[in-house]
């Protein structure tokens, strides 16, 4: 962390029961339709059994279940949460710091990422700290979006963590007007300087909110081996911190 930084907001998930919803909502707003990237999952709210605090890690959970009798519900076999900051809590730059130990199993795809708060993508940006899909565990990957360059075209990296499943790792990302920088565990791993040619390149002089979420399948997450669920990912903290 860089110095003459001061915690600015965190999470640190001391309390048992439901995500403090002071700091998170839940998104729900594609389970009708269907969500994005042919992604199988449902995203639940306000239901422990797909996000809790429990002795002091956040558990998202994905459970292989069709909640059919949720108004909302589109058909989807699989239950997830997709947690975020959106309309309580954004930022624009910081350093931000993630622990967590990820769930293992084909067909899992989690994240630890940020969306622009002004809602348009791939206009608005999308910072992704941490993607990993369990069909290839081991590989850990940091990706920046925006119009120049979205999906297969966005600008990352990818690192090798052996024990992303079983272990804790400290997922990082340093963003000022310069630059978005993303590591782990103090690592350096991708670099995405500040081209300076506008909005198209650089949208990442305006607020983003974050998000934690285990999608199902997808295009990224591959096909599903059923007798992974339940599968969960851990959440020891969330700090974020600015500049003085």
């Amino acid at each position: 962390m860089p110095a003459n930084y001061a915690l600015v907001w965190s999470d640190e998930f001391s309390t048992n029961g439901l995500p403090d919803p002071s700091k998170w909502d839940e998104d729900t707003s594609a389970n009708k339709t269907g969500w994005y990237n042919h992604e199988l999952q449902y995203y639940s709210r306000q239901r422990p059994e797909n996000a809790v605090v429990q002795d002091g890690t956040l558990r998202i959970t994905a459970r292989k279940e069709s909640l059919s009798s949720a108004a909302d519900w589109g058909g989807q076999a699989y239950s997830s949460s997709r947690m975020l900051t959106r309309g309580k809590a954004d930022w624009t730059y910081g350093y931000f710091e993630i622990r967590a130990k990820l769930p293992c199993g084909k067909g899992t795809w989690p994240a630890i990422w940020m969306l622009g708060s002004k809602g348009q993508w791939p206009a608005d940006g999308e910072l992704d700290i941490m993607e990993q899909v369990g069909s290839n565990p081991s590989r850990v990957f940091s990706t920046v979006h925006r119009s120049a360059g979205f999906g297969g075209n966005g600008s990352g990296s990818d690192f090798q963590v052996p024990d992303a499943c079983t272990a804790f790792h400290t997922y990082q990302m340093l963003w000022t007007a310069e630059a978005v920088k993303f590591g782990m565990d103090g690592q350096l791993n991708h670099t995405y300087a500040n081209p300076k040619t506008g909005y198209d390149a650089w949208p990442f002089d305006n607020p983003q909110y974050l998000l934690l979420n285990i999608a199902i399948g997808g295009d990224l997450g591959g096909p599903v081996d059923d007798s992974i669920f339940p599968v969960t990912m851990e959440v020891d903290h969330v700090r974020v911190w600015q500049a003085r």
